[in-house]
């Protein structure tokens, strides 16, 4: 599963990981979170996150 980059930020989403203080369980690809999931970190919305490439 790819990872997300905050683009505000640069917090990167691990789906392994999830966010589990967010309510979102490991494993949960980035497509899947709710629409109202903000950034951990400083809290912008989904749509600012970026694909970034599995080195």
């Amino acid at each position: 599963m790819a990872k997300w980059r905050c683009t505000t930020c640069g917090y990167i989403y691990d789906p392994a990981e999830g966010d589990p203080d967010g309510g979102i369980p490991p494993g949960t690809p980035f497509e899947e979170i709710p629409d109202d999931w903000v950034c951990p970190l400083c809290g912008v919305d989904k749509d600012l996150f970026e694909m970034i490439e599995e080195e």
